[in-house]
């Protein structure tokens, strides 16, 4: 296992992202290969860790994947690194029932054996940063919290105050940041707006937080943390590719307004034998020719609907696509994009949904049963997922069978649409630890080819 350490937070906000960015950052500058990891399911976090490293974001989620994963998946993702810098979740503690630590920073931590940068904003503190420290560090014994990072320190005198109240708990002090809102990313309804989205926007801020993070954080203490977390020895995760697999073109909608993706579930359709072809569905007026399959990913295409509605030959094409029987997987925005309208405005029509934004957050954790077969799943398979979206849907008439049986905190309710060859839910899957779907979905494409040809 690499040298690693995660960053954690003391609540959501506190500034976790301002500090691993800039960590990455500084630590690439420096030479070093470094990967970037995210606790949960988080898919816009990993975006600008991926602008930050050169290397793919990825995710580190114990729900999602399973406590037994962790490891394995930050040793094949980490693969060539030099370092891992693991950005945690909400405040360290905070796992998925809001009771138990699964899937908290401190769980994953546990997991990988590393040690924990705690991020601390200092704006509004001086002595109290004493005991808020003391209190995250003896909560749980088995977390490591071996250093200190301040955010939004408002001068040396407020940053000498804080370095002086910690002075009796013995944790060091690795860096203080200072309030800056050149470093400061826009936010929409879901959280940070992706680094795809303001690339140019995104580089000017990661600049100022690289050279942040040289001037106010002791880099040299962080890698010997880093380099100090012990062995973890076993196998790395692998997508492992299927034996006389079956090729087949899979066309996966990409750009600004489809981004939601976890990489490994890429790389196990490729592993599956499929050959993976991006489009945007905001410039590209047609499918890539001889797609066998189609997956529209979450994303925003609330934020993008006007270029959506604009493209009216993809949205034509794609919902003939959506009538062939050829496999079609849309999650959360690709359910949008294939309702008859999206706030008013004209999609795919591929579904007879109405679908709009609303003030209501639906989010969380759901134990997932297919109540509907696919070509890819069989009725009653089970599997875990993440919803996290504002968007309604209204059926305009019957007809399509429900997706899933969605399973938390007790209660249960059907979600999602299954029509054909088409799988339409809210529901995001991370596949590492259910690599039969990406398996039968391509051997479901590579079907769909050969009776194409017949």
């Amino acid at each position: 296992m690499i040298p690693r350490v995660v960053v954690a937070g003391t609540s959501s906000g506190a500034g976790k992202t301002t500090v691993a960015c800039g960590l990455i950052g500084a630590l690439r500058a420096r030479g070093l290969r470094v990967q970037g990891f995210k606790v949960g399911p988080d898919y816009i976090d990993p975006s600008h860790h991926a602008l930050a490293s050169g290397r793919p974001g990825r995710n580190l989620d114990a729900f999602l994947a399973g406590p037994e994963l962790i490891a394995p998946l930050a040793r094949h993702g980490a693969a060539g690194a030099d370092v891992a810098v693991v950005e945690g979740v909400m405040g360290m503690f905070d796992g998925a029932s809001g009771r138990g630590e699964l899937a908290s920073t401190a769980h994953v931590a546990k997991l990988l054996d590393a040690p924990v940068l705690l991020v601390v904003d200092g704006s509004a503190m001086a002595r109290s940063a004493a005991a808020v420290v003391h209190g995250f560090r003896t909560f749980d014994a088995d977390v490591r919290v071996a250093g200190v990072i301040f955010n939004r320190v408002g001068s040396e005198h407020h940053e000498a105050l804080l370095r002086e109240a910690l002075e009796p708990l013995g944790v060091p002090v690795l860096g203080a940041l200072r309030r800056d809102e050149r470093v400061r990313a826009p936010e929409r309804h879901l959280g940070l707006v992706p680094a795809g989205e303001r690339e140019e926007r995104a580089r000017a801020a990661l600049g100022a937080l690289t050279a942040a993070a040289e001037r106010h954080i002791d880099l040299d203490a962080v890698l010997a943390l880093a380099r100090a977390a012990p062995s973890l020895p076993g196998a790395a995760w692998s997508p492992e590719p299927t034996e006389g697999a079956q090729g087949a073109r899979v066309a996966i909608a990409r750009g600004p307004a489809f981004s939601f993706h976890y990489e490994e579930n890429l790389e196990l359709l490729a592993a599956a034998g499929a050959e993976l072809v991006p489009f945007d569905p905001l410039h590209d007026a047609a499918l890539p020719p001889g797609a066998d399959a189609l997956v529209l990913a979450g994303g925003f295409p609330e934020v993008y609907g006007a270029e959506l509605a604009a493209n009216a030959p993809l949205r034509a094409e794609v919902a003939a696509f959506a009538v062939s029987g050829r496999p079609l997987l849309a999650e959360c925005g690709g359910l949008l994009y294939l309702a008859e309208e999206l706030d008013g405005r004209p999609m795919c029509g591929a579904l007879p949904l109405r679908a709009r934004m609303s003030e209501r957050l639906t989010l969380g954790y759901r134990e997932a049963t297919a109540r509907t077969a696919t070509p890819w799943l069989d009725a009653g398979e089970r599997v875990r997922g993440h919803e996290f979206h504002y968007s309604q849907v209204e059926p305009m008439h019957g007809g399509d069978q429900a997706a899933w049986t969605l399973a938390a905190r007790g209660s249960e309710r059907t979600e999602g649409f299954v029509a054909g060859g088409v799988q339409a839910s809210w529901l995001h899957v991370h596949w590492a630890a259910f690599p039969r779907i990406a398996e039968r979905f391509v051997s479901a494409a590579a079907t769909a080819r050969q009776a194409a040809r017949a």
